[in-house]
């Protein structure tokens, strides 16, 4: 049985390279891609190699003219944001290889989450360069072309939170450092409650804000900064003069002991004679 299976098994790799191989061969390979001035995402299934072609060998960041993909796309430019393979390992920036590497990813490092502090591991990653053994190819939309894509660039998804940073929120308004930010912070409504009770709303906290409170902490700290200035100066002035008070006492018992023993020994040489 082994013997008919491994027969079967040549026969069936010999049929395929009569044939090219083309037809089993196809890179299969699913674009998920990303519009984000709409906030829209589709997930698009691409069998034909051939559209796929003008992304193989480009790495991570760069930008590829989407004309192959179909005469809808004409005109659109995408950035290759990412990707993973047929077995799910992520691409990484940096890994410059079509294949896979071995990493020793700490926290902050892509592809990798740590559970503990200071944990390090390490983890399988793909690189940075697209190939045919990617299953899905995350792209985003630079630039759009003339026509519209359904479900991508027809509609537009609003954003569920707002700009929590003062700065933002003040660029989204077109707002001046005098304008009361906490009068344009976007509210996002709760669901309503049972039993008639007052609907409520959720707002974000905004940061970096200046407000007297923070002033005040500034001032407080700026004054106490030029304390601490202060009282080091002095402190480091009453230890100086106690470093050279204790030299001139150490100094003078050396001269003490000095003379002692010098008039010893004169002592000494004049019994003597």
């Amino acid at each position: 049985h082994a013997q008919n299976g491994s027969n079967l098994h040549a026969q069936v790799l010999f049929l395929l390279v009569e044939l090219g191989g083309s037809a089993c061969f196809l890179a299969a390979m699913k674009l998920n891609i990303a519009f984000p001035a709409t906030g829209c995402q589709k997930l698009v299934d691409i069998e034909d190699e051939r559209k796929l072609q003008g992304f193989f060998d480009k790495r991570i960041s760069s930008e590829v003219p989407a004309d192959s993909l179909g005469d809808e796309w004409k005109g659109y430019l995408l950035r290759i944001t990412g990707g993973n393979d047929k077995q799910g390992f992520p691409m990484k920036q940096g890994v410059l290889t079509n294949g896979r590497a071995r990493l020793l990813l700490r926290k902050g490092a892509s592809c990798y989450r740590p559970r503990r502090t200071g944990e390090r591991k390490r983890k399988s990653v793909r690189g940075c360069i697209v190939d045919s053994q990617l299953s899905v190819l995350n792209v985003a939309i630079v630039q759009k072309g003339e026509q519209e894509i359904p479900g991508l660039t027809d509609k537009t998804i609003p954003r569920r939170l707002g700009p929590k940073r003062a700065g933002k929120i003040r660029k989204l308004f077109n707002l001046s450092k005098e304008d009361d930010l906490r009068q344009y912070v976007i509210r996002r409504n709760l669901a309503d409650r049972e039993n008639g009770k007052k609907r409520r709303s959720k707002a974000p906290k905004i940061q970096r804000l200046v407000t007297p409170v923070v002033l005040q902490r500034k001032r407080r700290l700026a004054s106490q900064r030029v304390k601490w200035a202060k009282k080091s100066k002095e402190e480091n002035a009453t230890y100086q003069k106690m470093v050279a008070q204790r030299t001139k006492e150490q100094r003078e018992k050396r001269h003490e002991r000095a003379m002692k023993r010098r008039t010893s020994s004169m002592r000494q040489s004049t019994s003597q004679k």
